[in-house]
């Protein structure tokens, strides 16, 4: 029996039967046993670059021989942190940005819901403090982002968290809008979007969605926050998701593909006039932060990261590719069992599973796992199948995928049939 405790699980259906990964290599990964499958999810979203890159392992293994660890507090920092900090800086559309570097993405939400507080406390409106996020959305499992967060299962019997939140329709800027005139523009810090929902389900924007965010946030003067800890680094195509749309938000939250998961990292991307009131004059303190900010060895595994990204153009390889992910998904809204196909923004989409089929039976987490008895490994998410490849992945992997759902489903529906 494991003594393993693994995160948003039932650990009752996996204790002492977990799926050992054991070793992973481009987009491929074998367990323990030896089997091979498809990493059609990146891991969690993660690894852009593909698995098995040794440069960044090097550059790790460097790191930690000249400086294995050192905080950031007070005047101290390390070389790669200040140099990630300034290539972040440069590469986000972000007015005069400034970075704070944390583990990761969940850390990074608490990070920026604090300082849309505390930036209109030091501007001499601490009444502006409520906070919007979005139906379906997940933002990390601290305290603001479960708040925050639209995914109600996430919210139970866990009582009261952070209060001054409230959450809209995640596609109806009119519900947005309302909402902003309910509670009055005054009283409102900043509304949290995820360009794409991720956990949600894989869901996209309406045409014109972020645009419009990002014209109400302006006229009202809301603090608009993307959330793009999934959709950056190349998932959308793109550094960040806000160049795909053209926008310019206030802050940025980052995380996964900084690193393409070889490491653990975070942070805000917050803009010049966000960072003025503490950075300028006499300056303020911003009292937060985590022992690991800035890690000097995640920090180098960062700069690696996008390096290669760069040099092998898989920013444009992702908008390439995302048109052949589309099409490959396609046909299995031929099936009775599919209801939908999301997909077509970037190398992200989810098979959508038809009412009647889970109502007969054919369960989200039973095609999960069939699929990926037949070598391909999804997400299950709600009523879906999530898929985000590394954008490392080939026209000719990506037809794995489909194949392997369309078999996966008919398994499950031929099962459930012997059994009924």
């Amino acid at each position: 029996m494991t003594r393993l405790w693994h995160p948003f699980t039932n650990m009752a259906t996996v204790a002492g039967r977990e799926f050992v990964v054991d070793r992973a290599e481009g987009v491929w990964v074998w367990t323990e046993d030896g089997q091979r499958l498809l990493d059609a999810t990146g891991s969690l979203w993660y690894v852009n670059v593909g698995h098995g890159r040794v440069e960044i392992a090097d550059a790790v293994r460097e790191q930690l021989v000249k400086l294995d660890s050192y905080n950031i507090f007070n005047d101290y920092a390390n070389r790669p942190a200040l140099e990630l900090a300034d290539r972040l800086a440069g590469l986000a559309p972000v007015a005069d940005g400034h970075v704070f570097l944390t583990p990761g993405g969940g850390d990074g939400i608490e990070t920026a819901a604090k300082l849309a507080r505390r930036f209109w406390a030091v501007e001499g409106a601490p009444e502006r403090n409520h906070l919007i996020g979005r139906a379906s959305a997940f933002h990390g499992a601290g305290g603001f982002g479960t708040t925050i967060g639209g995914i109600e299962a996430n919210l139970q019997d866990i009582g009261p968290l952070v209060g001054g939140v409230s959450r809209v329709a995640y596609d109806s800027l009119d519900d947005l809008r309302a909402e902003i005139e309910r509670l009055g523009s005054e009283r409102v810090a900043a509304v949290f979007v995820e360009p794409v929902v991720g956990a949600g389900g894989v869901l996209p924007p309406p045409a014109g969605y972020i645009e419009g965010v990002a014209a109400l946030c302006a006229e009202t003067g809301v603090l608009f926050v993307l959330d793009e800890v999934i959709c950056a680094f190349g998932r959308l195509g793109h550094w960040f998701a806000a160049e795909r749309f053209g926008v310019e938000p206030d802050m940025i939250v980052f995380a996964k593909g900084v690193t393409s998961g070889y490491q653990p990292l975070g942070g805000v991307i917050a803009a010049g006039r966000l960072a003025a009131p503490f950075w300028t004059g006499d300056g303020d303190y911003f009292r937060t932060g985590q022992t690991y900010s800035g890690h000097p060895a995640c920090c180098a595994a960062a700069l690696v990261n996008l390096d290669i990204i760069e040099r092998e153009g898989l920013l444009a390889r992702s908008r390439e590719l995302e048109g052949v992910l589309a099409d490959a998904l396609a046909p299995l809204t031929e099936l009775d069992e599919v209801s939908e196909v999301r997909a077509g923004l970037g190398l992200m989409a989810a098979v959508e599973l038809a009412p009647e089929a889970i109502g007969a039976g054919i369960t989200v987490p039973a095609v999960f796992e069939a699929t990926r008895a037949e070598g391909v490994i999804t997400r299950p998410l709600g009523t879906s199948l999530g898929i985000s490849p590394p954008l490392t992945i080939t026209a000719e992997e990506i037809g794995l995928i489909p194949a392997a759902i369309g078999v996966a489903i008919e398994a499950v529906a031929k099962a459930g049939s012997r059994a009924g």
